[in-house]
């Protein structure tokens, strides 16, 4: 049935595919359409041949054939109709589906589905069934995932986030000054957790195997020191993160590592220890006001701690060092050690690339608007 359905794909075309499919900067429906097209075209494999190269049905390899001839290389690759097909809901019909999977799923369910969309669907509109799949690509058309929930950064945008935000970033494109260097701190838990029982060693043909009880051995806390420009960073463990901690971070900055320095530039993040107040109360007034003589802190926005490149190195040290099972301390301070040493040595530094310019370009919803300034100034006066 499938030989009027005859793929031949131009040059143009075919390159046009071919880069789509290394890319792989696709949905993995087109991807998997692109494939097809290709490994059809000018009948180089059979229907079966491709169904089982790329583990789909036929049915799906004749479809993408079928809306080449008729519609071309984007209809191929697209969910949209085929010209002249009857869509199976009406323009109210996919308004109540959009409507419905924006909406917060029924009680007792912790996110919409495809079959609960489609059962819900029934019950509020005239039609007697919908399938799932009518659902998805409908869905698809309006790019909704209402099964699928992402944890996000949402900042309460404001004049001050906006005066924070560009201090930082202003901050990073200035050029690099030995007498004061930038350094980024941060600081994150870390759980100290044992083995329960030894592990199986990994082995040819096996994996390594951990048994799933560990033993919990309380928790540290990590600061880390980050000089982006300078390919440096160091990461203290503590046993808390409070004033005191902080301060004695602060004082290692002036004193330890960087002696010479002018002044140290710090960008941190609003904790309430990273404050002023928080070395006065961890040494004699002399001593805090000396230390600070020499510090200069640039504090992200609230909420806005994504500015902070000491949680890129942060996000590095965690994938690279601490994803395992490390007992005690005296073991997290050695590896850290290690891997930090390793850093250091390849100077590996952070290509930040956001500016003023760009965020007032892709931020607009940041900036107080003409009018909000306005209503400002009226109040004040």
């Amino acid at each position: 049935m499938n030989v009027r359905y005859i793929v031949t794909l131009t040059d143009d075309e075919r390159s046009a595919l071919l880069d789509m499919t290394r890319s792989g900067n696709q949905r993995a429906r087109r991807l998997m359409r692109a494939r097809v097209l290709l490994m059809a075209d000018q009948r180089a494999h059979t229907d079966e041949a491709i169904a089982s190269a790329l583990s789909i049905g036929t049915s799906t390899v004749f479809r993408a054939k079928r809306r080449f001839v008729e519609g071309g290389v984007e209809h191929a690759l697209s969910e949209a109709s085929r010209p002249g097909g009857e869509r199976k809901l009406s323009a109210n019909h996919e308004a109540t589906l959009v409507a419905l999977a924006c909406s917060k799923p029924p009680e007792g369910r912790a996110r919409w589905t495809l079959q609960l969309l489609a059962d819900h669907l029934v019950v509020l509109t005239d039609l007697d069934e919908v399938s799932p799949e009518t659902i998805r690509r409908r869905l698809s058309e309006n790019e909704l995932k209402p099964w699928q929930k992402r944890m996000w950064c949402i900042p309460a945008f404001d004049a001050d986030y906006v005066a924070n935000m560009e201090d930082v970033l202003d901050l990073y494109h200035q050029p690099a000054n030995p007498t004061q260097p930038l350094v980024c701190f941060d600081e994150t838990p870390a759980q100290l957790i044992g083995e329960s029982r030894a592990p199986l060693p990994a082995s040819p043909g096996s994996t390594e195997r951990v048994d799933y009880e560990y033993v919990r051995n309380g928790t540290v806390n990590l600061f880390m020191f980050m000089a982006p420009w300078l390919g440096w960073r160091h990461v203290k463990v503590t046993e808390r993160k409070g004033n005191v901690d902080f301060a004695e971070c602060m004082r290692d900055l002036v004193d330890i590592h960087f002696p010479g320095a002018e002044r140290v530039r710090v960008v941190l993040d609003n904790l309430n220890t990273h404050r002023h107040g928080a070395l006065y109360k961890a040494f004699s007034p002399s001593e805090a006001r000396r230390i600070l003589r020499r510090l200069e802190f640039h504090h992200t926005p609230k909420h806005g701690s994504w500015l902070n490149m000491a949680e890129i190195e942060i996000g590095i040290m965690n994938r690279q060092c601490l994803d395992r099972r490390i007992p005690t301390v005296e073991a997290i301070t050695s590896e850290l050690a290690a891997w930090e040493r390793e850093r250091n040595a390849q100077g590996a530094t952070i290509d930040w690339m956001f500016d003023v310019a760009s965020a007032r370009q892709k931020m607009p919803r940041a900036y107080p608007t003409a009018e909000a300034r306005h209503a400002t100034d009226e109040d004040a006066a």
